[in-house]
């Protein structure tokens, strides 16, 4: 893990993952091993997310790949409008309820009011990208 860093009451400590939307898991995970020489750490389908996600480990980080399940999903709607690509960028938090807590307070445009849970058994929420620069940003928590 990263150094922890506190920021007027947001304990953000690491990059936890950078989120890529593809439309095909199986060859985005076979160019990544191919070019890169990474394998997947973790893979799962979360439901709530609509998503099928493989974590690829790089440094103390991951690159998510995100193959939604129903182009109805976010990340279906995603491709849908955008092709494929950066989705997401997820920082690591210490207290999700106090960051959210912080970044309501800061007059941050929140798409989760309260924390839900993810992949990894995490806790997260989402902070509008219209918030910052275009980008949508993942806080998670970790599963302790």
């Amino acid at each position: 893990m990263g150094s922890l860093r506190q920021n007027e009451g947001v304990l953000a400590y690491n990059l936890d993952h950078v989120g890529i939307a593809v439309r095909d898991l199986e060859a985005a995970l076979e160019a990544y091993r191919h070019r890169y020489g990474i394998e997947p750490s973790h893979r799962e389908v979360v439901e709530s997310q609509g998503v099928e996600e493989a974590l690829l480990p790089l440094g103390g980080s991951f690159i998510q790949l995100l193959l939604p399940l129903t182009p109805e999903s976010p990340v279906g709607r995603f491709l849908e409008q955008r092709g494929e690509g950066l989705h997401h960028v997820a920082y690591a938090v210490l207290d999700l309820e106090e960051s959210l807590a912080h970044l309501r307070q800061a007059g941050a445009r929140l798409i989760d009011e309260v924390p839900r849970f993810g992949g990894r058994g995490a806790r997260i929420a989402f902070v509008h990208p219209a918030d910052l620069a275009g980008t949508l940003i993942e806080l998670v928590e970790p599963a302790s």
